[in-house]
């Protein structure tokens, strides 16, 4: 990748997370390649490229502001950003906590979607996602061990950005997703993790996800509480 769009893909994220406030002024290219420990010409291309995306604004006097603008229909942005919008469609910041992780063997549904030996190794993981100190989505994510070598052995240096980690760490740069969307009944399961009282309803999107090769790398299931927040699914 080239090094502006690491840069474009690290400043995003942190206009996405609210490190970046909007109205922020940020510093000069200069104090920005050092940051980034690019030259200047590459902070330069990567401010001309937000700015054409509407989420800087550059002013002769001022500075390079951050607009406020979040990228929710630019499809290079598509699959980075959490999908679960509050009802009245903002875009809904969530805290990630890893309760699981465990290296283990295929099984054959997994190596059908991987497509990987029945008997490869694997890491899977669970965690939830809270929205205002409230969990909304639980899910298991499972990759090839052999796509993602000297991944964590523990759960609490999972980087909640996982994408980006994907990307940053191994290269990896999650190009298509294929969903399956559904509603089910709740299980016990779900009640635990999402604060439900039973019975109620869950959305359930299983994924396929294909790296910039169109070669699955990751198999994921989440399941969803949208009592406050509903799926939102943009493409333009």
């Amino acid at each position: 990748m080239p090094l502006y769009e690491v840069v474009k893909r690290q400043i995003t994220e942190a206009i996405m997370i609210g490190t970046l406030e909007p109205g922020s002024v940020l510093p000069s290219e200069v104090a920005l390649s050092q940051t980034y420990g690019v030259a200047v010409g590459t902070i330069r291309r990567a401010l001309m490229d937000l700015t054409n995306d509407g989420l800087l604004s550059r002013r002769r006097k001022t500075g390079t502001i951050v607009t406020g603008r979040k990228p929710q229909h630019s499809l290079r942005l598509f699959f980075q950003y959490f999908r679960l919008h509050g009802l009245d469609g903002s875009l809904s910041k969530s805290v990630t906590t890893v309760t699981s992780l465990d290296f283990e063997t295929a099984s054959a549904s997994d190596a059908d979607k991987l497509q990987i030996a029945k008997d490869a190794s694997i890491v899977r993981f669970h965690r939830y996602r809270s929205v205002d100190d409230r969990p909304i989505m639980h899910e298991t994510l499972t990759l090839p061990v052999e796509r993602v070598p000297d991944f964590p052995k523990r759960k609490e240096d999972i980087p909640p950005l996982f994408y980006l980690h994907l990307l940053d760490k191994y290269g990896i740069r999650i190009s298509a997703i294929r969903e399956q969307i559904g509603a089910d009944l709740a299980t016990d399961i779900d009640a635990r993790w999402l604060d439900l009282k039973l019975p109620a309803a869950v959305l359930t999107i299983d994924e396929v996800a294909y790296d910039q090769m169109a070669v699955p790398v990751l198999i994921s299931a989440h399941r969803a509480t949208t009592q406050n927040h509903r799926y939102v699914n943009e493409i333009r």
